[in-house]
């Protein structure tokens, strides 16, 4: 059984390029709740940095924490960082320092979820986004409550899939995710996913004062070409189709033929992101 590390290593510019950026109201939701103007957050399962990216110029700091060594490094230079010299040579892997004085400082660390090395409330805000179904929740949940500060603000935020752009496009989209969802779980090439029932996760948990759901809206432009990007985002894809199964069996040409005909030029894409929010 592939884990979640591995399933998406080896294509982290393609899914930096294709996959939609958080909005930027969801960071200034998430100040408002932590009573926070100015915080301190933690980007768990930070990927290619588009999460921790949307905080510049408003957190005081941010540490993108992610274990796959190809996605940090994407996210270093999306964020402006310069690598520092290999181990052994005076630096922890994965790390980095922000050139520009007084602006918000980031930092990539190598880590995880479940154990993310960082020293105790060291955090207003922890987000994960498109990642928390990765997590093992049991031991995930205690480590984001030991590096919240009393008061600071947990986030699980995931976008629909796909975004509404056309009901034709979206319906064959809708068909290529679930026929590469049942291909990947009978080949065994899916990892443990724990599903998106973050918010009852986080209830059940016992760990947090009050925890609720919200939704925001994003808008993006994007024509064929991007949606066929965003679909061979998805780790399963990838790993379907590495191991030899073609794009007719998972829906693929199917998709590109709709969305070749029906998105003729660039349009409106239309997300939806379900943000769980949970007070320490």
């Amino acid at each position: 059984m592939p884990n979640a590390v591995a399933r998406f290593a080896g294509f982290a510019a393609e899914y930096d390029a294709a996959r939609p950026h958080p909005p930027v109201k969801l960071a200034e939701v998430l100040m408002q709740w932590a009573g926070a103007p100015a915080p301190d957050v933690v980007d768990l399962g930070a990927g290619t940095g588009l999460s921790a990216a949307i905080w510049a110029g408003r957190a005081r700091s941010v540490i993108a924490v992610e274990p796959g060594a190809g996605m940090r490094a994407v996210a270093m230079r999306r964020l402006g960082l310069t690598p520092e010299p290999e181990p052994g040579a005076g630096s922890a892997p994965g790390s980095g320092s922000a050139p520009a004085e007084g602006a918000t400082r980031f930092s990539v660390l190598a880590g995880t979820a479940e154990q993310t090395g960082l020293p105790d409330a060291c955090a207003d805000i922890v987000t994960a986004s498109q990642a928390m179904h990765w997590f093992d929740a049991s031991r995930a949940l205690p480590e984001i409550v030991r590096i919240l500060r009393p008061g600071g603000v947990f986030a699980a935020y995931d976008c629909d899939w796909p975004p509404c752009i056309d009901w034709e496009t979206d319906a064959a989209y809708e068909e290529f995710a679930t026929r590469v969802t049942e291909l990947e779980t009978t080949r065994g090439l899916r990892p443990p996913h724990a599903g998106k029932r973050h918010l009852q996760r986080i209830t059940a948990s016992g760990l947090f004062r009050r925890a609720r759901e919200i939704a925001v809206d994003s808008q993006e432009q994007g024509d064929a070409g991007r949606l066929i990007d965003v679909a061979l985002s998805q780790g399963g894809a990838v790993a379907l189709l590495e191991a030899g199964v073609t794009e007719d069996e998972i829906g693929l040409r199917a998709l590109r033929e709709i969305a070749g005909r029906r998105l003729t030029g660039p349009r409106t894409w239309r997300w939806t992101y379900r943000v769980r929010m949970a007070v320490k």
